[in-house]
């Protein structure tokens, strides 16, 4: 069954352009890459690289960098904007690679697209070496909460706004749909990353919901730090 991905490919693409979309450009890209620069890391994997924005950034800071994604349009598209980068189409449930051979394993904003987030969290640490990271951004579990259930924001009767949520303990995927993109996406509570996690003998090392930068835009901006839109967590494998 389709998950939509490669319908939306293209729509997808244009959604990012070359610098990334609202809430990767201003929200996101820099506390992850103040976590790359923390550590000399020499090769990195991003799970669900989609375009391959992230690893450009990656090689950028000097780290050989090698992106996958299920995705076959996504991935012809991060070739040709990257020509002698490694951009290979895989599954996170199923990563073809050694074991410990990534210092830094990347899965920014992907663990929502994750059908199995059990079998790729286990194959994420497996391929990390040990003493490595693994940099996970994902959205808020609040805000997964409300999308699967068609709420997210608001208005309430007396004209304020808020961010409204159901089931939030419940496991749910459901159809996302904005600027002709139309994907499923996955809502798990905090608690089931946390676990999963956990149970891999991984080490959390940093925790984080980064505001936005007002630089991109002031209103937007200050309507993505009314509520943290996405969270950060960096996690270390035992030495």
């Amino acid at each position: 069954m389709s998950d939509g991905w490669e319908k939306s490919a293209q729509a997808w693409i244009a959604s990012q352009g070359k610098e990334g979309d609202f809430g990767r450009r201003w929200v996101m890209d820099a506390p992850m890459l103040e976590r790359v620069r923390a550590r000399p890391y020499r090769r990195a994997l991003d799970v669900g690289c989609g375009e391959g924005r992230f690893c450009r950034l990656l090689k950028a800071e000097g780290i050989e960098a090698v992106g996958i994604d299920p995705t076959a349009g996504l991935i012809d598209h991060a070739r040709r904007l990257d020509p002698e980068g490694d951009y290979r189409v895989g599954a996170a449930e199923a990563l073809g690679f050694e074991d410990a051979a990534f210092d830094l394993v990347v899965s920014y904003l992907s663990l929502i697209d994750i059908p199995d987030a059990a079998a790729a969290i286990a194959e994420m640490a497996r391929v990390l070496a040990p003493g490595g990271r693994l940099l996970i951004a994902n959205l808020a579990s609040y805000n997964s909460a409300g999308d699967v259930n068609d709420l997210g924001w608001v208005t309430l009767s007396d004209g304020r706004r808020a961010q409204a949520m159901d089931h939030y303990l419940e496991e749910k995927v459901a159809w996302i749909a904005w600027k002709g993109i139309r994907i499923q996406n996955w809502h798990r509570p905090l608690s089931t990353y946390m676990t999963l996690l956990l149970d891999r003998g991984l080490r959390l090392t940093h925790f984080a919901e980064p505001r936005a930068d007002p630089g991109g835009d002031p209103v937007r901006a200050a309507h993505y730090n009314r509520a943290p839109w996405f969270m950060l967590m960096e996690w270390e494998k035992a030495a």
